[in-house]
């Protein structure tokens, strides 16, 4: 560890005490902080000798440059990466036929929903941003355009074949042909060089050629069939036998057709052909569980659910969360695309059963649950879950996925990069642990985070130490992993302002405006303001006689702290701490 200097603790920063008065407050309950309060005090405060607790200000006050961000996306996920895979036991009754035209085939397709269900009212909004819309945040790099892994390999038509290992034979798999598709379409679009770009097209082209040559069409829809058996251990009941179905790929597949349908390098031709087949993914949606296949049916609370995994039995399923997620991206493009008010109202509906639902895949300060069935905490899916109902808000403007997204990533935080960073700690004495986990730090399900060893150590002035791993411990609270020096391999626990990751982390933009709501009864909330060498920063301690609301548009932790900034008013540009707010007026969001 090095010493830090403490020069700006020597300089006399200003802490501001705006205190709002019944008479001339600054806001009043449900307004926005606009202006100074009337006769609010504002007294400058030398720092003591005990301020932040022996932390510099330089340090408390300051985020460092070109650190942190947002965090980093999780590989799409695997859909079959727990199960086994064998030789099918059945035949699979491709289509045998070329697709007839769209006009045609047309008259088979459903024209009202499958049965009522939950609605509340969540709608798809149009003219979102190009960036924020499905599958625009996954795009497949250029060196992963042609994957020969253990897993993956092309065929000689350019389609991704799954494969248990390298001797093992290649088999389609809707969901990782549909979702490399997806990443070769998102880089077709921001694609500069010529070439690459006609190689994202064509890779893209001929996932989607090959979904639909090796469809079956069964009432009034197209379905994408797993050509093997497959069996899940650790998910009893999910053990399928050549060809199954699943409601994942058959909502992944409408948005793969629909947004080749709209890129500038189709021919009328092909984007026909690709209208046709999203009309008929589409279809299947539109079809219950009174028939085989079938991916989409109702809870007997009367929720809508898109099975990734379809039990054999009506209404029966693994009801999983990301699955049908991923499925619902494909009807907010199908509706964005066509106006089809049917796919807007099985949006609303899956928007619907994940809010209703939202409490039982969380899983309070630690991962959340995989499925509804198992309840399987799943350290991998958090991630997902996280990026999910982000989409959810941007999508919907709804603050419901907004705050849900919020709780999970207090619960457990997704990683902070693979630069790592600086822990600051004040001068005294700290608690640091040795800690049973994988040999990277990550959690092990094996070894489950059990101490191994602890000890004090205490410094005489404020020093740093770099760190690579920021998460939630089991049964603990967030600690930091410190990755060199002297305590290199020992943990220590996230405690502002004693301990803290320097800088801003774990970024999330909600674009649509939020609120976040300062207490009533002049309670005294700390604000900051951060700059990048220290030379402005600032904390003002603000108080109102009745809540008062600020708009906030960004979440992050800066500093060691979930904060929110605050995007307009007098308190533009400072970040408060989610703890002393109140979200989007909901109860209970000031709690850690």
């Amino acid at each position: 560890m090095s010493d830090t200097s403490t020069g700006l603790d020597r300089r006399a920063l200003i802490r501001l005490t705006a205190k709002a008065v019944a008479a001339g407050a600054a806001v009043a309950a449900g307004g926005a902080l606009a202006g100074p309060a009337s006769g609010a005090a504002a007294a400058p405060l030398p720092p003591g000798p005990g301020d932040l607790s022996g932390m510099p200000r330089a340090l408390a006050l300051s985020v460092p440059r070109g650190v942190g961000g947002e965090a980093p996306l999780p590989p799409p996920p695997e859909q079959l990466a727990d199960g086994r895979v064998s030789p099918p036991s059945g035949r699979v009754p491709y289509a045998r036929s070329a697709p007839g035209s769209r006009a045609a085939a047309a008259v088979d397709v459903p024209t009202t929903l499958p049965f009522e269900f939950n609605r509340g009212g969540y709608r798809i909004l149009p003219g979102l941003p190009e960036a924020l819309r499905p599958w625009r945040n996954r795009p497949k790099s250029w060196k992963d355009v042609s994957p020969d892994t253990a897993t993956q390999f092309l065929d000689s038509e350019g389609v991704v074949q799954f494969r248990a290992a390298r001797d093992q034979p290649g088999y389609d798999h809707p969901v990782m042909q549909i979702q490399f598709g997806l990443g070769c379409v998102a880089s077709y679009r921001t694609e500069a060089d010529a070439h690459r770009r006609s190689v994202f097209l064509l890779r893209a082209e001929a996932q989607a050629k090959r979904l639909i040559d090796r469809r079956v069409e069964a009432r009034g829809a197209w379905y994408f069939p797993y050509p093997f058996d497959w069996r899940n251990d650790k998910h009893p009941g999910v053990a399928y036998r050549a060809p199954w179905y699943s409601g994942m790929a058959q909502g992944e597949a409408i948005s793969l057709f629909t947004q080749l349908a709209q890129l500038d390098g189709v021919d009328a031709q092909r984007r026909t052909l690709y209208l046709q087949a999203a009309d008929a993914a589409f279809a299947s949606l539109l079809r219950g569980d009174d028939g085989s296949p079938w991916a989409v049916h109702k809870d007997a609370s009367d929720y809508l659910w898109i099975q990734e995994y379809p039990g054999s039995s009506p209404g029966t399923g693994d009801f999983t969360y990301n699955g049908m997620i991923f499925a619902m991206l494909g009807l907010w493009d199908y509706h964005t695309a066509t106006g089809n008010e049917l796919a807007a109202q099985l949006y609303d509906g899956g928007c619907t059963t994940m809010a209703r639902y939202f409490p039982l895949l969380r899983n309070t300060r630690w991962a959340s649950y995989y499925c509804q069935t198992h309840r399987v905490p799943t350290p991998s899916y958090q991630h997902h879950h996280i990026d999910l109902f982000h989409q959810l808000h941007w999508h919907t403007a709804s603050a419901d996925f907004a705050a849900h997204m919020d709780t999970l990533v207090d619960d457990f935080p997704g990683p902070i990069g693979e630069g790592g960073g600086n822990i600051a700690f004040a001068a005294g004495t700290h608690t640091l642990y040795r800690l049973d986990t994988a040999a990277d730090g990550a959690w092990s399900a094996a070894k489950q985070d059990a101490q191994l060893e602890v000890k004090k150590v205490t410094f005489a002035r404020a020093t740093q130490a770099p760190t690579t791993m920021r998460r939630r411990i089991q049964d603990r609270g967030i600690y930091y992993l410190i990755s060199g020096g002297a305590y290199d391999g020992w943990w220590v626990g996230e405690a502002w302002p004693t301990a803290f990751l320097r800088g801003e982390y774990l970024t999330y933009g909600y674009h649509h405006q939020r609120t976040i709501t300062f207490p009533g009864g002049n309670q005294e909330v700390d604000v900051y303001r951060f700059t990048e060498n220290g030379s402005d920063a600032s904390i003002r301690t603000v108080s109102f006689p009745t809540p008062s609301n600020a708009p906030t548009n960004v979440r992050a932790v800066v500093n060691g702290r979930p904060m929110f900034r605050i995007t307009a008013g007098s308190l533009a540009g400072y970040w408060v701490p989610a703890t002393s707010v109140t979200a989007d007026n909901r109860p209970g969001s000031r709690s850690a």
